[in-house]
């Protein structure tokens, strides 16, 4: 393991003390005992009764849990994801008959139907009743439990909308299966495939072959993302993809990146501004959260208007920041510069001028207002 991936999963293992982990016993009928469960609730669930998570629910999580929700702890801090709740299923002496699947049509039988029917009849209607849950769900699982949870995706009504497939041992319908349901899609799924240069061999041939097809699919409702990591083995290999698997998963609701703004936004034929309400806006329809606009996004949008000299959109885009943040001077100070730009200067010296009763914010401060407007004053001998 490459000495980076070591430091970033050793620092999420020890920024597990800073969320809440919890273990409890679920009692199911479907398989007659009880199943051990961890659960890490994020930080400040119980200061604010209100809110409500994505849900993460991770296979093997004997070994497999800490791995995730160190992850997904350390990119819900940074704002780089929502907050979720995780869900650790323990299966360390279950695993085998968890996992089992007839050889006529490679679909769950015996245990293995008992173990499905636990998770989507017991396991999360126990989850959602217990814990405060948004209606997005991620299911992580490798090798045999990474198969698995592609039987959830297969439903009419998927139990899941994110999959997190590291080094799937494949049953021998899987990939037929899987190209046929995500071809038909009509709704959002996000599908994360990974495998490794050392790799088991058949494990690799097979996830090589189900990348090929996923990958001509052609279907906008698939958002689809894979990754074959150098020098990992079957067995590090989940370090180096559940932080790419959360990154791709979770991409729109990232703040603009350096990429995203040169590649996208600097090459939009529509409004850049229309295009940050549609970012926030997809943030809400996936993950039903309400995010405020960043005041770090509004700034990368005014910089595109800048660069390519479309001032026509900051009129939009500060009505836009001054319902986001209207105690501050972000808004009327994009409605200064839409003024200034479309041959309004008396109308944007008093935009200007309005620095006195707003707060100041993402660097725009008093002075800078004033100063703009002392300018146009000296200009136009106002």
């Amino acid at each position: 393991m490459k000495p980076i991936a070591c430091f970033l999963l050793l620092f999420c293992f020890f920024n597990l003390t800073e969320a809440q982990v919890v273990y409890e016993s679920i009692e199911s009928v479907k398989l007659g005992k009880s199943r051990e469960l961890k659960i890490q609730l994020p930080r400040g669930y119980h200061d604010d009764e209100d809110k409500k998570y994505p849900l993460f629910v991770v296979f093997d999580g004997d070994y497999l849990f800490e791995a995730v929700a160190g992850n997904v702890d350390y990119y819900s801090y940074w704002e780089d994801m929502p907050e979720a709740i995780v869900v650790g299923v323990n299966q360390i002496d279950d695993r085998e008959d968890d996992c089992i699947y007839s050889d006529q049509n490679s679909l769950p039988i015996e245990k293995g139907a008992r173990f499905f029917e636990f998770v989507g009849m017991e396991l999360i209607p126990y989850i959602e009743r217990t814990y405060r849950t948004e209606s997005f769900r991620v299911a992580v699982g490798h090798g045999a439990t990474a198969n698995f949870i592609n039987y959830f995706l297969l439903k009419a009504q998927p139990v899941f909308q994110g999959y997190v497939s590291v080094s799937p041992e494949l049953a021998p319908k899987m990939q037929d299966y899987l190209v046929e349901r995500l071809s038909a899609m009509q709704t959002k799924v996000f599908y994360y495939l990974a495998t490794c240069s050392n790799d088991v061999k058949f494990i690799k041939e097979e996830v090589g072959g189900l990348n090929k097809s996923l990958a001509d699919l052609g279907n906008k409702s698939v958002l689809y993302n894979f990754d074959s990591f150098e020098g990992a083995s079957h067995y590090s290999v989940p370090a180096h993809a559940i932080p790419k698997a959360i990154e791709s998963i979770f991409y729109v609701f990232q703040p603009i990146s350096k990429k995203e703004y040169k590649e996208t936004i600097l090459n939009l034929d529509t409004s850049p501004v229309a295009y940050l309400q549609e970012k926030y806006q997809t943030i809400k329809e996936l993950f039903g959260i309400d995010k405020q606009i960043l005041v770090n996004d509004f700034k990368a949008i005014a910089a595109a208007i800048e660069k390519l000299e479309e001032f026509e959109y900051f009129e939009a885009l500060g009505k836009m920041a001054r319902k986001a943040y209207p105690e501050t001077l972000l808004g009327n100070y994009y409605l200064a510069r839409f003024y200034e730009e479309t041959g309004e200067p008396k109308k944007a010296m008093r935009t200007y001028q309005s620095a006195y009763a707003l707060n100041e914010i993402g660097g725009i401060t008093k002075d800078l207002m004033l100063e703009k407007a002392d300018l146009i004053k000296e200009d136009f001998g106002y």
